[in-house]
């Protein structure tokens, strides 16, 4: 972009140091150094001047707001991989380019997946807690914070893609056997890598399962995928663990079953409402019935410095009139 005037990019979340350098260096760069959620009104004001917006996950880009875009707003540059807030239809329909940042967070994500996996039969958030906490712990007992085995346990994933395919490849080394459902069967090669298991059946596979995962995105056919009906075929062994996103399952359905002791536990990193928290998610916490953490599944420093240099690329390659490498094309109908 030699001798050409710097685009205008507005990045509405503080991104890490290196990343706003760079973005610094290369374009005439709008930085949010105060690092909290834009409003409505700042987001219209950003869309009305900018050649560039970086939203996350906290911005809601929506056909109102796309539509009060100026004429100079022509590519929409996702820091981050989902793009279920932002409608990617409307801003096609406004000749506006969407990019996001995927194949970034795979493993940290997975990692995080596996922490809860280990975390909530374990019971190791209630652990972490007795000695810091003050509650006079007693010394080792036989009968005491007794959590549940994952060795040879059932893992049941729901979204064989590159996360679920990284979290069973964690979870086999753990010895737990696993079994997925996904819209395609995987490869016969991975399926044999993995010992793993095709359900074709969604519901037949949650009923068998001792741990359920959830790794697929957020899309209109995913919106609550694990409803009411489907939670309630789980065992009352059975745990569940969410690293994806809050929608895919009924919050309050599933809160209704741990109130109920239907299903044993959850570990959640992400909510329907986030960061609004179902006020029973946080009493069930302190009974120990769940795991909660605040969304922090993909939160490396590495992991966000690649995101910021796939933002950066998609850019570049855009004013240097190439396709950018991870231009996100809006769902056929």
């Amino acid at each position: 972009m030699a001798g050409k005037k710097k685009p205008l990019v507005v990045i509405t979340r503080k991104l890490p140091d290196p990343v706003e350098t760079r973005m610094r260096e290369l374009f005439d760069a709008r930085l949010n150094v105060e690092d909290r959620p834009l409003t409505q009104p700042e987001l219209v004001a950003a869309v009305k001047e900018a050649d560039v917006l970086v939203p996350t996950i906290t911005d809601t880009i929506d056909a109102a707001l796309i539509a009060q875009a100026g004429e100079n707003l022509k590519l929409i540059a996702n820091f981050g991989n989902g793009v279920d807030k932002i409608d990617v239809a409307a801003a096609a329909k406004k000749g506006i380019t969407v990019t996001n940042t995927p194949n970034v967070l795979t493993e940290d994500t997975a990692d995080m997946t596996m922490a809860l996996i280990l975390a909530v039969p374990r019971r190791l958030a209630e652990g972490a807690n007795v000695l810091p906490g003050g509650k006079g712990w007693p010394g080792w007992s036989p009968t005491w914070m007794l959590g549940r085995r994952i060795w040879g346990k059932r893992l049941g994933i729901v979204g064989m893609g590159r996360i679920g395919t990284a979290v069973a490849r964690r979870a086999k080394a753990f010895g737990l056997s696993i079994h997925y459902h996904n819209r395609h069967r995987v490869m016969p090669a991975l399926e044999d890598e993995l010992e793993a298991t095709y359900w074709e059946s969604l519901d037949q596979m949650l009923a068998r399962m001792d741990i359920i995962s959830v790794n697929c995105p957020s899309t209109p056919a995913t919106f609550h995928l694990l409803s009411a009906r489907r939670l309630a075929l789980l065992q009352r062994t059975a745990y569940i663990v969410n690293t994806a996103r809050g929608d895919i399952i009924d919050e309050e359905a599933l809160v209704k079953l741990l109130q109920e002791d239907r299903i044993a536990g959850a570990g959640l990193d992400v909510y329907e409402n986030e960061p609004a928290l179902n006020t029973r998610l946080l009493q069930l916490a302190t009974k120990g019935k769940v795991v909660l953490l605040p969304h922090m599944g993909s939160a490396t420093l590495e992991g966000r410095i690649d995101m910021g240099e796939k933002v950066i690329i998609n850019i570049r390659a855009f004013f240097d009139g190439h396709r950018p490498p991870d231009r996100v094309l809006p769902l056929k109908t």
